[in-house]
């Protein structure tokens, strides 16, 4: 069952009424006044114990309590998460960290992390009895919902920008998605897709204002809590667009921590593009400055207006982290050596986060001693094209 309650406004408190998928809070009138998803965490420590989730299948529907859906048999047996942890000890010597782990989440279904977020809008929406849904999306979360949308039946339509990687279209293409390429940036993708959710009553799931979202990435942390239980690490990082993942990732981590399921509150660490900083800034300022921004080859972080910017720096303040930013030349190089170190195949905004944690180590914010989680948020297959212009080409020889 799920221990869901209410649902509070992140900027003033007030508690609001239930949106269908994507809303704010009404008392704001703030386009980032985001909404936040409260569980009864007596409900949940009754019910979800070390005990029951050893029980539970190896999926992130095992975390049910702490799901914003009703339990449902057919869908509780899709297949997402658990995603596997890497100890990766060559790369933590190259980038001068004590110890480094990859949770690789290129292993779930579309390739992604972003299936977490996708398989919960699915189902909610199907709860909520529609019929179609939409996002708008650099790639990944369009491919995810389309995988998704396809096992359950329900028509998806989704906007993306004209520089979309080839891969990412073709995954949407082939899972039979209605696929807008808007001829201008994500901000205007994002933009005609909410009015067009709006128009015809589709299903928002555009993460960035869609509270319940966020609790599917947030099992990113729920898993990283239980996997490491014993030894948690020092810091995770996370690499960041929207501020919706990290935010998931810091919640997750926050709520094992005080049911009691993980000793210890790792330290988050965020890690941005030089060209597209945003959230890092904020961090620092208290305030969003969506302008002179350069962009970035990490197309999954190169959004220069995040939605959801203020639970971003909440969370990682709550958790006593900080924000790092990383060259694109800096996100290539941590491509190749995720690769060639520790056998793992990032795609840009993945192989950031290995890029953040080095920056981190060199700028003081990571003790050389410390223990650091890396998060891989997608797979490198998702880009081939710019995969290929950092290796090279294979060497031709005669049979």
């Amino acid at each position: 069952m799920t221990c869901m309650t209410t649902l509070t406004c992140i900027s003033c408190g007030v508690e609001a009424p239930a949106p269908d998928s994507a809303g704010t809070c009404p008392v704001c009138n703030d386009p980032f006044a985001v909404l936040d998803v409260q569980y009864d965490m007596a409900c949940v420590q009754a019910n979800m114990t070390s005990q029951t989730l050893k029980q539970r299948p190896m999926n992130h529907w095992r975390y049910a309590e702490l799901l914003p859906v009703h339990p449902d048999k057919t869908a509780f047996t899709w297949p997402v998460g658990m995603t596997p942890i890497i100890n990766a000890p060559r790369l933590a010597n190259k980038l001068g960290a004590g110890s480094l782990m990859l949770k690789d989440d290129g292993r779930n279904p579309t390739a992604s992390f972003k299936d977490r977020a996708s398989s919960i809008a699915v189902l909610h929406a199907l709860q909520q009895g529609a019929t179609h849904i939409a996002c708008a999306s650099t790639g990944n979360a369009a491919s995810s919902l389309a995988g998704f949308a396809a096992i359950a039946g329900l028509n998806a339509t989704i906007f993306i920008p004209y520089r979309a990687p080839k891969p990412k279209v073709a995954q949407l293409m082939i899972y039979g998605a209605n696929v807008m390429r808007v001829q201008g940036t994500y901000a205007q993708a994002y933009d005609l897709c909410t009015a067009q959710c709006a128009e015809h009553g589709w299903y928002n799931r555009n993460c960035a204002i869609n509270p319940y979202l966020v609790e599917g990435k947030k099992t990113c942390g729920l898993e990283i809590a239980e996997q490491t239980a014993s030894n948690p690490p020092d810091w995770v990082a996370v690499a960041v667009g929207d501020g919706c993942s990290i935010a998931g990732v810091c919640k997750g981590l926050t709520q094992m921590h005080e049911l009691g399921l993980l000793e210890k509150l790792p330290r988050v660490l965020g890690v941005q593009a030089q060209g597209v900083c945003p959230i890092a800034q904020a961090f620092e300022t208290s305030t969003l400055n969506t302008k002179g921004h350069t962009g970035t080859l990490a197309d999954s972080i190169d959004v220069p207006v995040p939605r959801n910017w203020k639970k971003a720096v909440a969370c990682v303040a709550k958790t006593q982290g900080d924000f790092v930013c990383v060259s694109d030349d800096q996100i290539t190089t941590a491509m190749k050596q995720t690769a060639t170190l520790a056998g793992v195949f990032a795609e840009p905004a993945a192989a950031a986060a290995v890029a953040g944690v080095g920056q981190a180590v060199a700028q003081g914010i990571i003790d050389p001693a410390s223990s650091v989680l890396a998060v891989i948020t997608g797979n490198g297959l998702k880009d081939i094209d710019r995969v290929i212009k950092i290796t090279g080409q294979p060497n031709d020889i005669n049979p």
